[in-house]
């Protein structure tokens, strides 16, 4: 799966979300998120992982850690 791939849609508008320690606040109003790997549409009642450092969502924790993974070997090339 890539960014090139389509989802189903989802209804509702994209949000802006500000992801924090613990939480995350909308600053936009919007029903999804996009996973910042996938591409996938995240509702924001489902969405559970993120980074704060890079203020960016994933689908899964799988995403989330191969995310992670890739961004340790771009840094050591």
């Amino acid at each position: 799966m890539n960014r090139n791939e389509t989802f189903p849609p989802v209804m509702g508008r994209e949000a802006e979300v500000l992801f924090m320690d613990a939480d995350f606040k909308v600053i936009r109003p919007g029903e999804f998120v996009r996973c910042a790997v996938t591409g996938q549409p995240i509702r924001l009642r489902d969405l559970r992982y993120w980074s704060v450092e890079r203020q960016e969502p994933y689908a899964s924790p799988e995403v989330a850690f191969r995310r992670h993974v890739e961004l340790l070997k771009a840094r050591r090339d």
